[in-house]
């Protein structure tokens, strides 16, 4: 089985408010990108990647006349994708969603969430992820307010050829990047600001792993999580990254979450490390790559699995030595899917 994520930046762009593709030459919310020629870009990546089952990050938007889903099943259906239902999880207010495409003829899933929902809870591991936690982030005794833009999905699977089952957890972890900053003071402030929250949802998905461990399923988080070992200079503020948090790095071997570009990341100080997403720095006439696009495994899962493969078009030498898929998944988005093969 071969599981995917992949942020697909400005998706719910290429949509109008019934959900229908915009296939057409106007902008898209890509630089320099026409929606046809996004549109087009993502089919070929995803036909490319073969995946059985894909968390897409940013997908389209949910509210009271769109459905992620439909247009998702939309999607699919205009270029006959194997991955052709869709399951989604809380909708948000970010025109971003979480949305899973899978094979329904490989794979069965349903969305299971955990937790209650009515109130602010105090146990991160039995609240909602579309409720508030109470959470206290600066060990000053008084609770902070942790709540998710971005909900993270939660999805019972079962793989139908083995009858194997796992949860799925798709995540958009908040951003540290310090939106609105006018001058340095209020860079380092809201960075600091932004580093706190992001820090607390993810503190907010382990507690949620280890419940899992707990009941001795075994467990994939998968998603963006806009933070790695080593990215910026405030982490040395909280001791760990998020994702280090996340995998339970600080834990012992059989509570930990494994993936290993995530490992070779931390390992490796200086020279090339893996990346997942590439942005143009504007004022500095320079691309940035990083790695923000994860998928981690329980410790059960471990043995059944073959291959993690980054997709990204320069590091990987099929995609470059493929000009047609090089420069669709340039065209598509500004991140690139990440697969994992599972033996099952």
């Amino acid at each position: 089985m071969r599981i995917a994520t992949y942020n697909v930046e400005w998706f719910a762009n290429l949509f109008d408010k019934t959900d229908a593709l915009l296939l057409d030459d106007e902008w898209s919310g890509r630089d320099d990108v026409r929606r046809a020629e996004q549109i087009e870009a993502i089919a070929k990546v995803l036909v490319a990647i073969n995946a059985d089952l894909v968390l897409i990050v940013e997908a389209p938007n949910s509210g009271r006349a769109q459905s992620s889903g439909r247009a998702l099943e939309g999607f699919a259906r205009t270029f006959d994708l194997r991955c052709k239902k869709a399951l989604e999880g809380f909708a948000n207010t970010t025109h971003q969603e979480l949305t899973i495409l899978y094979d329904p003829f490989v794979c069965d899933l349903h969305h299971a969430p955990v937790g209650t929902a009515s109130g602010p809870g105090k146990d991160p591991a039995d609240t909602r992820f579309d409720a508030t936690l109470r959470l206290d982030l600066d060990i000053d005794g008084v609770a902070d307010s942790v709540v998710f833009s971005k909900p993270p999905i939660e999805a019972a699977v079962t793989h139908l050829a083995s009858d194997t089952e796992f949860r799925l957890i798709g995540v958009h972890v908040k951003s540290k990047a310090p939106h609105g900053a006018r001058k340095l003071s209020e860079q380092i402030r809201i960075s600091i600001e932004n580093r706190r929250k992001q820090m607390a949802q993810c503190i907010w998905l382990r507690a949620r792993v280890d419940h899992h461990l707990d009941q001795g399923d075994n467990v994939i988080v998968l998603g963006d999580m806009n933070d790695g070992p080593g990215l910026d200079e405030y982490e040395n503020l909280f001791g760990h990254s998020g994702v280090e948090v996340v995998m339970g790095c600080d834990k012992p071997a059989e509570r930990q979450l494994s993936d290993p570009n995530a490992t070779e990341a931390m390992a490796q100080k200086f020279g090339h490390r893996p990346a997942s997403s590439r942005f143009y720095i504007h004022d500095q006439r320079r691309y940035l790559n990083a790695l923000l696009d994860y998928i981690m495994v329980s410790p059960s899962l471990l043995g059944a699995a073959e291959r993690w493969q980054i997709w990204h078009p320069f590091d990987n030498p099929t995609c470059y030595s493929d000009p047609e898929l090089r420069d669709a998944l340039l065209t598509a988005s500004d991140h690139f899917p990440v697969t994992l093969d599972l033996d099952l």
